[in-house]
């Protein structure tokens, strides 16, 4: 096939622009444009975000029916095929529409360190995926969150130590490939250290080579070990393998010289999104393209304008700064991929036996039991826990903070504590207005047996800044000075401990999804055992490895 090709057709292949997974009229003019890039402009894949299950599989079938090469598909599955084929929330009521299984963040794993649920996540991502009709999935994260402060990997790390993040993500590498779907390293060599959100500026890791080598990269080469068959690249600079300071998607060192090189990373490089105007926009998407294809890059991904794309990567054969014979390696990859996965054979997903797979309740008995296992209690000073020796007459209250957007924050979290507590109050604190939070929630505090304070800030969707506003801190803060014996749970920011030092009782909960806010409920009543331990530390209240167990009553 690839003989067939012109110079355009295969740099097309190299190119998958995003879309929804809406409803579209065929008539919408986003659907046209989609129709044409598939069509005409002959892309070689797509990255398919946010929608219900059956508009994904269907929208998907549609496009794979109007491609003369069949698409790969890909999607950013890190917490399983939920994290996008979901239905969404119902208004006015928040009503959960469901969709496929969604699993609590990787750092939940790093917290129970069972590397065989960590397969069984890929496995089940795999299999729920392909059944959408995605054949790359955008995970694991193998970057090891070694910084506090990092706004955007943080919860989707599996955490501090180097060798846990390689035995984690080489598991779930294993069950997902095991199973017909691709899985990406990402991003390397390493978002961990990093202080700033590189959707938003370009990060710079200082660390030295051999931190590098000791650190960043061990997961990497672990995945490589297992046989990843994608690596993802990240949009930020490290001066100890690259001093010009592009990053390392753009950087021939890293990827061609380190990647390829050194470590002999045979499968396919994708770019991290090249809409993400932090580490790019200084270049341009066009500059970027061609310096991204120049320094190792099979695939880009998700570019603002993906005729632009095609035409720079073209464009930079025709000005000599890369071979033909570079663009045929990555056509060739790409093809090849698509014959392995069987996709010259049937490309389509099957519409009426999708639902007798997705979201199946055995895949979401696991994700529960990652849930329950994952919690980790950091503080209990004055021996709160578990609330289930407390009469149902005792007074609640439950205090959610969380971003207005975060429709089901708080939500299944009170569901599950209300037949306990029939008489449990609910009170929420915008995260992005707080303003004075009302006396009238002191008062209550002061007036209620228990206040459980849930933070669902610092969760990746709506990361600007891990941090709690000053006015919520000094709430919480109040709270414990006064007496009300708060229990604080991290649905967010796994770090909030830091902010909120003084508190009696902490715990975490890795994720906000409802499958963790159940998890986190039952917990708290001493209905499940609680075992997980620290995966990071929480300098300098809380050790790597720290955590109380607590046996279910």
């Amino acid at each position: 096939m690839l003989a067939t090709l012109s110079l355009r057709q295969k740099a097309a292949q190299m190119v998958w622009p995003n879309l929804l997974g809406d409803y579209t009229p065929t008539d919408a003019v986003v659907w046209r444009k989609l129709v044409h890039l598939v069509a005409d402009e002959g892309v070689g894949g797509l990255l398919i975000s946010i929608g219900s299950p059956e508009e994904i599989a269907s929208k998907l079938n549609a496009l794979q029916h109007a491609a003369a090469i069949p698409l790969l598909v890909s999607s950013d599955f890190e917490y399983g095929a939920g994290e996008r084929a979901r239905g969404g929330y119902f208004l006015p009521n928040a009503i959960d529409l469901g969709g496929a299984t969604i699993f609590p963040p990787q750092m939940a794993f790093g917290a129970i360190r069972d590397t065989m649920l960590a397969y069984e996540e890929g496995r089940i991502t795999a299999i729920e995926g392909r059944a959408l009709g995605v054949q790359v999935d955008f995970a694991p994260d193998l970057d090891v969150n070694n910084n506090a402060a990092n706004p955007v990997i943080n919860t989707r790390s599996y955490g501090e130590d180097p060798r846990l993040v390689a035995a984690m993500g080489r598991s779930f590498i294993r069950g997902a490939q095991a199973y017909g779907m691709i899985a990406t390293g990402k991003h390397f060599p390493g978002h961990g250290d990093t202080e700033i959100n590189s959707h938003l500026a370009l990060p710079v890791v200082r660390a030295s080579r051999a931190r590098l080598d000791s650190v960043e990269l061990v997961p990497f080469r672990a995945a490589i070990g297992a046989g990843v068959d994608a690596i993802m690249t990240f949009h930020g600079s490290m001066p100890a393998l690259d001093s010009t300071g592009v990053p390392a998607t753009l950087s021939p060192p890293v990827l061609t010289g380190l990647l390829r090189g050194d470590m002999r990373f045979r499968g396919l490089i994708i770019s991290d999104a090249m809409d993400m105007v932090g580490g790019l926009a200084h270049f341009g998407l066009a500059e970027a393209c061609k310096r991204a294809v120049a320094a190792g890059v099979d695939v880009v991904i998700q570019p603002a304008d993906a005729t632009q794309a095609i035409d720079a990567i073209v464009a930079g054969v025709q000005e000599g700064r890369y071979s033909e014979s570079r663009i045929d390696s990555s056509a060739r990859h790409l093809l090849a991929l698509k014959h392995q996965l069987g996709l010259d054979r049937q490309r389509y997903t099957h519409l009426d036996s999708m639902r007798t797979i997705v979201g199946d309740s055995a895949n979401q008995a696991v994700a529960r039991e990652v849930a329950e296992r994952s919690i980790t209690v950091v503080r209990d000073s004055l021996h709160a826990l578990p609330l289930g020796r407390l009469t149902h007459a005792a007074r609640v209250l439950s205090i959610t903070i969380a971003h207005r957007a975060d429709l089901g924050a708080g939500v299944a979290f009170a569901a599950a504590l209300r037949p306990a507590f029939p008489n449990l109050r609910t009170e929420f604190i915008d995260a992005d207005n707080p303003g004075d939070v009302p006396f009238r929630l002191m008062s209550e505090a002061d007036s209620a047996d228990v206040t459980i304070v849930g933070s669902y800030v610092g969760q990746f969707w709506a990361i600007t800044t891990v941090a709690v506003d000053a006015p919520v801190v000094a709430f919480i803060q109040q709270l414990a000075q006064r007496g009300t014996r708060p229990i604080v749970v991290a649905f967010g920011n796994p770090y909030l401990l830091q902010q909120v030092p003084s508190v009696p009782a902490y715990v975490i909960a890795w994720g906000g999804f409802p499958v963790s806010q159940q998890a986190a409920a039952r917990a708290i009543l001493g209905t499940i055992p609680v075992a997980g331990t620290l995966p990071i530390s929480i300098p300098p209240y809380a050790a790597f490895g720290a955590g109380i167990a607590i046996p279910a009553r």
